[in-house]
């Protein structure tokens, strides 16, 4: 299970540190690709073969489901740890999400997340100031 928030900065040649923490989970190889709210998700290889045969599901006779799938696999890469427990960023993935200097990585329950830093300023100011309110909306879940 990931959690927790850990400010990193990118590289000028794309890369980032995975935390410690999660690079064990994560594997030597994970598979980052565009996220929900802005932000980049990164999988591990079984995670990502779970997503995949979820996207194999969606009926391709909905448009809504071929841009979901064509918007998650197009930005997929593959991005394998250095010795230093970095990965290298894409420019793709980079410039989908923004990112900047400074980044924000947040581990995401089955996942892990990198934000720009302001991008996810941002989103936690809002969702901190709702927080009751959603949490409200979603006690069918719980």
């Amino acid at each position: 299970m990931f959690m927790g928030e850990y400010q990193h900065k990118i590289d000028t040649k794309g890369r980032i540190i995975v935390p410690a923490k999660f690079r064990e989970e994560l594997g030597d190889t994970m598979i980052v690709t565009k996220g929900l709210d802005g932000c980049l998700a990164i999988y591990t290889e079984e995670q990502w073969q779970d997503v995949y045969e979820k996207l194999k599901k969606l009926p391709t006779t909905k448009r809504e489901a071929r841009m979901y799938v064509h918007m998650i696999t197009s930005k997929a890469a593959e991005c394998d740890l250095d010795a230093q427990g970095r990965i290298r960023i894409p420019s793709h993935l980079s410039e989908e999400a923004k990112l900047e200097k400074d980044c924000v990585i947040v581990g995401v329950s089955d996942h892990v997340e990198i934000w720009d830093k302001g991008r996810w300023d941002n989103y936690y100011a809002l969702a901190s100031e709702n927080f009751e309110d959603i949490a409200e909306s979603l006690t069918e879940y719980f």
